[in-house]
């Protein structure tokens, strides 16, 4: 039985905003399907998509998808099952699912996918009880067949970040972390109770060591204590305590 959405609040967030800024280079590039004249536009679509799903940092020659974008090109399948395709694809999951937890793995859907970043920590959380009950394949029909993914990309755009200002683009700020950048985070991160916070207390105290002074014994007086006078033997009261009995 499917756990229900948990409900959350939404923020107004600027793609929820209306924007009045100049266009510039910040302004997202429209990538349809419709727009493409010949094979080249094509490429540049598929591209795009790459790096939309995959992010900058892993657009590598394996990650390729050639069936799904011999499909495309021949326009057997709209973008949106493209995208889905990327998504749900065995180099994704490898690279993306199993290295992130389900918290991250929000973001990073609701920001490639969707093209905007989580309303708050309570989308967070209840995206990912979705995740956990239905699995990851599941949770990418949900949000490529939404509403807000028809309402804003349709069938034949590729999805992108709805509205960027300031700050660096969503597939430059989402990286995976390597085996050796994550283990780094890791060690670095507090932990309650942990030896090394006392060993940082213990180095943190400063320790003032003890400066021993050399002295001098040339004048030192030892004082006599050699007795010159013989002790005065005390006689007894009882004249039988003076001479032994035997």
């Amino acid at each position: 039985m499917t756990i229900p959405l948990l409900s959350y609040a939404l923020s107004s967030q600027n793609q929820r905003v209306p924007g009045y800024e100049v266009p510039n280079e910040d302004t997202p590039w429209r990538y349809a399907l419709e727009d493409a004249a010949d094979q080249s536009d094509i490429d540049e679509l598929i591209w795009a998509a790459y790096r939309q799903v995959f992010s900058e940092h892993v657009v590598l020659k394996s990650t390729r998808q050639p069936h799904l974008e011999s499909q495309l090109a021949n326009r057997a399948i709209s973008v949106r099952d493209f995208i889905r395709g990327l998504a749900k694809s065995e180099t994704f999951r490898r690279l993306v699912v199993e290295t992130n937890s389900n918290y991250r793995l929000v973001e990073i859907a609701l920001k490639r996918l969707l093209g905007r970043a989580p309303y708050n920590k309570q989308e967070e959380l209840a995206w990912s009880i979705r995740i956990a009950t239905d699995g990851w394949q599941k949770f990418v029909d949900t949000l490529v067949d939404s509403d807000e993914y028809t309402q804003n990309f349709g069938d034949n755009t590729v999805p992108y970040q709805r509205r960027r200002y300031k700050d660096r683009p969503f597939n430059l700020v989402t990286p995976r972390y390597g085996d050796y950048w994550r283990d780094k985070l890791e060690n670095s991160r507090y932990k309650w109770g942990d030896i090394r916070n006392f060993l940082e207390m213990a180095r943190s105290v400063k320790v003032t060591p003890v400066q021993f002074k050399p002295v001098s014994t040339a004048n030192v007086q030892i004082p006599d204590t050699t007795r010159r006078d013989r002790p005065i033997v005390p006689v007894s009261i009882n004249p039988t305590a003076t001479f032994p009995l035997r």
